[in-house]
């Protein structure tokens, strides 16, 4: 081999024909990271050009949601934002002043205004041309009881339409339940391209042991070199930001998230609830909207079942009630969704630090019938609850957005880096018309057995556990196999 194609099988990993199992000759068995280098090489490829697009997608759609907050609050400000002023008006009040503007519907929820300067959002339910996913919220000034407009509102962050708009199309491009399946399959392989990624630059710079060799680009280098250069160091740091993303992205996604339920289930680990039952006299008091002194849109008394005026505290005694038990703002105040069951009240805040306790009220009579607290969670729902809220961005604020902004625009740029570094490899005859080659064939077979067979058995778990990440790497294979078998057949074609 000349000087400049041993440079270049150094960069790329390539081997002369009959030094490795890809070429001609027996396959030789390697040891330790030497024998697994060849297959992580293999996978990282395979999983870079045809996961990719999926991951582009993912990137540039999360990109634009992470800075929907900090829009959201520009686009909304009449709606979320009123003049601070003294002494609020009751909350009963307010909620009697959202029905008068918005008949439509029930009241689902309220939110009362958290800080000064703040609205209060009315939540309805069951309204005509809101989807049923989605509430109307009204949005009442809490000095004056005026409403200041209303917007659909999705999940429990309260999303407005620009937000969910972009959570939509970040989680299933606007496709329904079935558009979730590309989402999952780029959490599902993330964390593989990223970890392999990861211990492939690694092992390349474990030769020079200066921390500079891993986590900063070599700017002499020019051509290939360079590009791969930018890709590992960036790919360093944006490693661990990559992988958390991918975990916690997985721990809702439709598949993968309902075997980690199962997991969580079997451990006791599942999130608590409050218990909404009411038991004794009060137990039928209380209906769909659930407060007595709450006129809905027939002038009735809303609350009791026919519209006949049942015993109902309503809700200002309910929150009251609430905040004796040490229910700081913001909190949430869902309404009896049917009759003998209680109101609930539940803290709404996703930033750090949490605070996510719960308790349930008698309507009937005022008194707490059940309290959950936050410190009392299992160990995996704190850590379920933490991760949720730190991959939408919520857990630190502007800090948490910003972060996620920077690991978008990483995984960007390392999409585009790698697709560079495979059109650099392509062959120097018609370099205009071919794309790079691939890593070559046949890594499996420089593991040891010792290796190799815990090795399987440890992707097989994976694989069920992570089902679109096994089916993938199952249709990855099947490739492989096929690839591999064509070009037999043109060799031994254009050897006869």
């Amino acid at each position: 081999m000349s000087t400049e194609q041993r440079l270049a099988s150094r960069d790329t990993g390539d081997v002369p024909d009959g030094a490795g199992s890809g070429g001609r000759g027996a396959a030789v068995r390697r040891h330790g990271w030497s024998a697994l280098r060849p297959l992580v090489r293999r996978l990282h490829f395979y999983a870079g050009v045809l996961v990719a697009p999926f991951l582009l997608v993912t990137a540039v759609t999360g990109l634009l949601y992470a800075g929907s907050f900090q829009a959201e609050k520009l686009v909304y400000a009449h709606e979320l934002r009123v003049p601070a002023g003294g002494r609020a008006v009751p909350l009963s009040q307010q909620v009697a002043d959202a029905r008068k503007a918005h008949p439509e519907g029930r009241v689902a929820a309220v939110r009362p205004a958290p800080r000064p300067g703040d609205t209060t959002r009315v939540l309805l339910a069951d309204v005509p041309g809101v989807s049923a996913e989605h509430q109307l919220a009204v949005f009442v000034d809490p000095h004056t009881g005026s409403v200041r407009g209303a917007l659909e509102t999705y999940g429990s962050t309260g999303a407005l339409p620009l937000r969910t708009w972009l959570d939509d199309l970040h989680r299933n491009l606007h496709l329904g339940e079935n558009g979730r399946l590309y989402s999952e399959l780029a959490a599902s392989w993330l964390w593989v391209v990223a970890g392999g990624g990861l211990v492939l630059w690694i092992g390349r710079k474990r030769a020079n042991r200066k921390l500079r060799a891993l986590a900063l680009p070599d700017r002499t280098a020019t051509g290939r070199r360079r590009t791969l250069s930018w890709h590992g160091a960036v790919g360093v740091w944006a490693a661990v930001g990559l992988v958390c993303l991918s975990a916690t992205g997985l721990t809702w996604s439709a598949y993968a998230g309902a075997n980690i339920d199962a997991f969580r289930q079997s451990l006791g680990q599942a999130t608590p609830t409050v218990s909404t039952a009411v038991t004794g006299e009060h137990a039928h008091h209380g209906g769909s909207a659930g407060m007595a002194d709450m006129p809905g849109m027939d002038g009735k008394k809303e609350g009791a079942p026919g519209g006949s005026a049942s015993a109902d505290v309503g809700v200002d005694a309910v929150l009251a009630a609430a905040r004796a038990e040490g229910l700081s703002n913001p909190v949430e105040v869902d309404l009896p969704a049917e009759p003998g069951t209680a109101y609930v009240v539940k803290q709404v805040q996703r930033s750090w630090p949490e605070k996510q306790d719960a308790v349930a009220v008698d309507g009937g009579t005022g008194k707490v019938t059940d309290v959950s607290r936050f410190a009392d969670y299992p160990v995996l729902a704190k850590l379920s609850r933490y991760g949720i809220d730190l991959h939408t961005g919520t857990l630190f604020g502007i800090v948490n957005q910003l972060a996620l902004a920077a690991l978008a625009l990483a995984l960007i740029f390392l999409i585009v880096w790698g697709y560079r570094m495979w059109w650099q490899r392509r062959p120097t005859r018609d370099r205009a018309l071919s794309f790079g080659r691939p890593v070559r064939r046949g890594a499996w077979r420089q593991v040891p057995l010792p290796l190799l067979i815990p090795l399987a058995l440890v992707v097989g778990v994976v694989g069920w556990a992570v089902p679109l990440l096994g089916m993938s790497l199952v249709a990855f294979l099947a490739l492989d196999i096929v690839l591999g078998q064509v070009a037999r057949r043109r060799a031994t074609d254009a050897a006869g």
